[in-house]
């Protein structure tokens, strides 16, 4: 599926003032879940992958709960 962000101009986000990389630091798409940016190759986006199901974030449970 393809799509476009609002806030992007010819690769340069608007919102941020600077080049645009989905996903960094105040990007909107960063709060949205299920979101999955994929690097390209299906090898590297499962490692990736397995990198992010073996960190545990205890603050981010701690505020769950």
């Amino acid at each position: 599926m393809g799509w476009t962000c609002q806030h992007d101009h010819q690769g340069y986000c608007k919102l941020l003032s600077k080049p645009c990389v989905p996903g960094i630091n105040g990007c909107i798409l960063k709060k949205s879940d299920g979101i999955v940016f994929s690097s390209g190759t299906l090898e590297s986006d499962k490692k990736q992958e397995d990198e992010q199901n073996s960190e545990i974030d205890f603050a981010k449970l701690a505020r769950e709960n």
